[in-house]
This record gives structure tokens, sequence and C-alpha cells, in this order.
């Protein structure tokens, strides 16, 4: 059994760090419900424009667009994969990176290469060490992710699928359903499909100004960026959440142990005591 001494080391340790971790559940518990504030802003806009995304397929346009041709032949897939900057969340990223690893093993048995982008320093550790082709790449969007940090490297996956690079695009992130749950996802972006709920009931197309190249351009291309913007923040919300989660139970962990090393140091003090009295009682005896 350790010494006295050795256990008051331990518990104190213990206690430090469940003030780390008691720390980081209340700031994650903060962040949380700005993140989900952001997170519902943004999802009418993405709905609208889905909408009208279902409007544009039903049309009876004479442009098709390159985001709405499918390819029968599958040669090359592109994954736009959305992960978290920091640990200490649970299984949020590697739950996702699972997933996505089973997928590109169903890609890769049919002779399909890969291509990733990578959100989030976690996702550009992990698939670096990967043979896949990592295109491009940006970590630290902070609190307030903007639209702009990510036109860049996504615009790598747009150009590749409009140029015939690429035949799929799919966009993978943590969805968030409740402080609880956290659901990965593997989102089919490119080709764009019809909205499944949306019927078409009209055989008439929209008058477009300037044409229908240049509108069709400018919308689609919102639409897909929105539908990013808007997996990033999902992604977000569902960090804290499962870093609130998390640092929780290692605190009720801590507090747990805590108890038991107590426990073990009453019972070495105590065995300690009774050593002593019985080296005195012998001690009295022998004189």
């Amino acid at each position: 059994m350790a010494g006295g001494r050795e256990i008051k080391t331990k518990i104190k340790s213990v206690q430090n760090t469940r003030k780390v971790t008691r720390a980081l559940e209340m700031v994650s518990a903060s962040k949380i419900r700005k993140a989900q504030e952001k997170m519902k802003a943004s999802r009418p806009y993405a709905r609208l424009m889905k909408q009208v995304v279902g409007h544009i397929a039903h049309a009876n346009t004479d442009h098709v667009h390159p985001f709405m041709a499918a390819r029968e032949e599958v040669k090359r897939v592109g994954y736009i994969i959305i992960s978290t900057d920091r640990g200490l969340c649970g299984g949020l990223n590697s739950q996702m990176f699972r997933r996505i690893l089973a997928d590109m093993r169903e890609w890769q048995s049919k002779g399909v290469e890969i291509d990733v982008v990578c959100i989030g320093q976690k996702a550009v550790t992990f698939f670096r060490r990967l043979k896949v082709d990592m295109l491009a790449s940006v970590t630290h969007l902070g609190e307030k992710p903007e639209v702009a940090k990510l036109i860049g490297v996504t615009k790598t996956m747009f150009d590749g699928y409009t140029e015939g690079r690429l035949d799929r695009v799919l966009l993978c992130y943590n969805d968030f359903v409740n402080t609880m749950s956290q659901r990965p996802t593997l989102l089919p972006l490119l080709p764009l499909q019809a909205d499944a709920s949306f019927e078409a009931k009209h055989d008439w197309d929209y008058l477009y100004e300037p044409d229908p190249q240049t509108v069709l351009d400018f919308v689609l291309t919102r639409y897909v960026e929105s539908l990013v913007y808007q997996a990033v923040l999902e992604n977000l919300a569902s960090e804290h959440a499962a870093r609130m989660v998390a640092m929780k139970a290692a605190s009720d962990n801590a507090t747990k142990l805590i108890g038991s090393l107590n426990l073990v140091y009453n019972k070495a003090r105590q065995a300690a005591i009774t050593q002593e009295i019985s080296e005195i009682v012998g001690g009295a005896a022998a004189v």
C-alpha cells in the first residue's frame, strides 16, 4: 500500500485536474448557446435556398448547370471533411472519421480514387497520414466562422467537379441533434439533387435575367456554399455540446476517484497508527 504522503499527492493532482475539467465544462456550456443561435439563424436561409434549387431542378430550362449534371461512371470522389480544431470533445471526431474511412474503403474497393479537403485541425492531422490526396485545408476558424474563409478551399472541389476531374463530392460533418446527441453525417453535395419532398406540378420555367447561365451559376454556387457554412455551424455546436458532456463525465469521474483515494488514505493512516500503538505496547511489554 502506498504511503500517506504519496496518496495525498495523488488526491491533490486529481483535484487540480477536476478544476480544469469543470472550467472547460462551464466554458463550453456558455459557448454552446451562442453556437446554437448562429446555427438556427442560418437554417431558414439554407431551407429557402433548398426550395429555390428544387424549383430550378424541376424547371424546363435549356441550360443544365454542371453542378446538376450527374455522371454514370464514377472514377474519382471528393470529400469535404469538417472537424474540430481542438480535442477534449469525446469521440466526436473519431466516430465521424471511422464512418468516412468505411465509405472511402467502399469506393476504393471499386477502383475509385479519393480527394479530400479538410476544415479543422483534427481532420488535417488525421487524413494527412492516409494515402489520400489532400487538395486544400483551412483551420482555426474560431467561434465566428466566416464564409469568406471557406470559399477558397471549397472552390477547389467545386472547380474539380465542374471541370470533370471529380464525379462525386460528399460533405462530412457532425449534425447537431441535441446537447446529448451528435450524428456523423455524409451528405451527397454534388451533383445537386432535387428535394424529394418537392413535387413538380408545373411545366413552366423561370424568366432569367440577364440569362439562365449567369443566374444559375450565381444561385447554385451560393447554395452549395451555404450548405458547407451550415455544416460548419452544426459541427461547431456539436463540438461544444460534446466537450461539455465529456468534461462533465471527467469531473464526475475525478470526484469518484478522490473519494476512493480518501478511503485508501484513511486506511493507510489507520494502519500506520495501529502499527505505532503495537510497537509502543510491544516495547512496554518488553520492559
